[in-house]
């Protein structure tokens, strides 16, 4: 693309929005299919088993390559490969908008989840590097991570409009012209980087024990939701890809010349319970999206557009506390934000275990999405900032890629574990030869206050975390100067 100018010093504020539009579009894409699940079945004929991997394929392929996305966004080029994940996220949404079976649409929602996975982690890496002075790269991926939080809502508002006034399809087709006319304008208005030299050492054998291994453990967890804990080809699965992934840890410790993930990130103790509080975080909201959109439809009887427009709050109330936020995290330091965020989002959850049926839209639905909805930020946007603070300009696609695999492996875990939950104790209520169960709705609804409450037990697991490991630092804004990392 020799004809294209290329520029030599960035656009901060075309590649801040370039950045966010493309991590909250990817983020977008886990949630934005679940309102529309019940119009893809009908259409195209997926069983309740099958209809899962609509969701999960994009999970698996996304969890499975993200390190490998934040590494050749090092070394072969961050816009090229941002430009290049783009591309392949719209052309595979355009194959999934036009799927005509099953089997078209699942392999179109695997190559969306590669796609998602080369952007992910080079978005955030291309801010990190094109903004120089620390106090304004903070805000930066404080608004970076405001996006990402907003998508995860914004997909199941999306989702039901666009399925109610247009059709499913379109959930898909939305992001062709979104993801193309962003790739042309990366190309022109985002600067390159890349470590020179780098690709003569790429890590071919971690990268593939690392794919291999996060792709068979993600899908071992996702097939819970269908087999249960106690499947012994599920437990299989899982075992194998630790095994995997105890291979890619030797092999990036003690015998890589050039590893893949260089383990001595992770003596940054900041670095590390930061991605363990984004994990916990993601835990429990994934699950709270995913009921909560149940028990509107399911329970409630709300149509998908309605159902969406519920979540219109949520989305609102984040983005605006998302930019104070990334405002005062350098004032106070990560650390009591965080416990201020799990703290609300423990409360949060405590009051969605208490819905009922015929409950009140204020005291029952729309309160505790508020409260939830300040915590996200509270807890994500400082985490997310000391994940990839003070870490090397070339290490910064690896440590943008460690971030969402935290953010993405936290989900799905904490999605398997409440839905096993949520789902045991539905049909123990129904099957129980004791215990009178008014309604079907009543048996769903003790399964989501069950899943309510354990993840608030994890929200809570997150605040001590917070208030017990992690390091009290606050963030420095000297012009010039790199984030204090506290080290073991």
């Amino acid at each position: 693309m020799t004809s294209v100018h290329q520029p030599t010093k960035p656009h901060l504020r075309a590649t801040l929005f370039l950045a966010c539009l493309a991590q909250f579009m990817v983020v977008l894409d886990v949630s934005v299919v679940n309102v529309a699940l019940p119009s893809i079945r009908h259409a195209l004929g997926f069983s309740e088993d099958g209809l899962q991997w609509v969701v999960n394929a994009y999970t698996i392929t996304f969890a499975g390559f993200l390190l490998l996305g934040g590494r050749a966004a090092d070394l072969i080029g961050r816009r090229t490969v941002f430009v290049f994940g783009l591309g392949l996220f719209a052309l595979a949404s355009l194959g999934g908008g036009l799927a005509d079976s099953r089997t078209m649409l699942v392999v179109a929602r695997l190559a969306q989840g590669l796609g998602g996975a080369v952007v992910a982690p080079s978005s955030l890496a291309i801010i990190m590097t094109s903004f120089t002075d620390p106090a304004e790269r903070h805000r930066a991926v404080g608004i970076w991570g405001a996006m990402g939080a907003a998508g995860g809502a914004a997909g199941v508002l999306l989702g039901g409009v666009l399925t109610d006034l247009l059709s499913w399809r379109w959930i898909l087709f939305v992001n062709v012209p979104i993801g193309l006319l962003a790739a042309v304008f990366a190309e022109r208005l985002i600067t390159e980087g890349r470590r020179e030299g780098a690709t003569r050492n790429f890590d071919l054998t971690g990268a593939l024990s690392a794919t291999v291994g996060l792709s068979l453990l993600v899908f071992g967890i996702v097939r819970t939701d269908s087999t249960g804990w106690g499947d012994g080809s599920t437990l299989g699965l899982i075992a194998t890809g630790i095994g995997v992934l105890g291979i890619f840890v030797l092999v990036e410790g003690w015998i890589a010349k050039a590893p893949l993930m260089p383990l001595r990130l992770f003596r940054s103790r900041s670095l590390t319970i930061a991605n363990v509080m984004i994990a916990l975080l993601n835990a429990t909201t994934f699950g709270m999206w995913f009921f909560f959109s149940l028990y509107l439809q399911q329970v409630k009887g709300y149509s998908p557009l309605m159902t969406g427009l519920i979540f219109l709050p949520m989305t609102l109330v984040m983005v605006a506390v998302s930019t104070l936020v990334s405002r005062i995290v350098l004032r106070f330091g990560p650390r009591p934000l965080q416990i201020v965020g799990m703290l609300l989002m423990t409360a949060g959850l405590l009051l969605f275990s208490r819905m009922t049926v015929g409950g009140s839209y204020v005291g029952q639905i729309l309160l505790p999405s508020l409260i939830t909805s300040v915590g996200m930020p509270f807890t994500f946007i400082p985490s997310t900032i000391t994940a990839t603070s003070g870490v090397d300009a070339e290490d910064a696609g690896l440590a943008s890629a460690i971030t969402n695999n935290a953010r993405l492996f936290g989900g799905a875990l904490g999605l398997a574990i409440l839905a096993a939950i949520a789902a045991t104790r539905t049909t123990g209520d129904l099957h129980h030869p004791t215990v009178a169960i008014h309604t079907a709705h009543q048996a769903l609804l003790d399964g989501f206050h069950l899943a309510f409450l354990v993840a608030a037990a994890l929200a809570f697991t997150g605040v001590l975390v917070a208030g017990l490991l992690m390091p009290s630092s606050r963030l420095q804004p000297e012009h010039g100067t790199q984030p204090v990392a506290v080290e073991f």
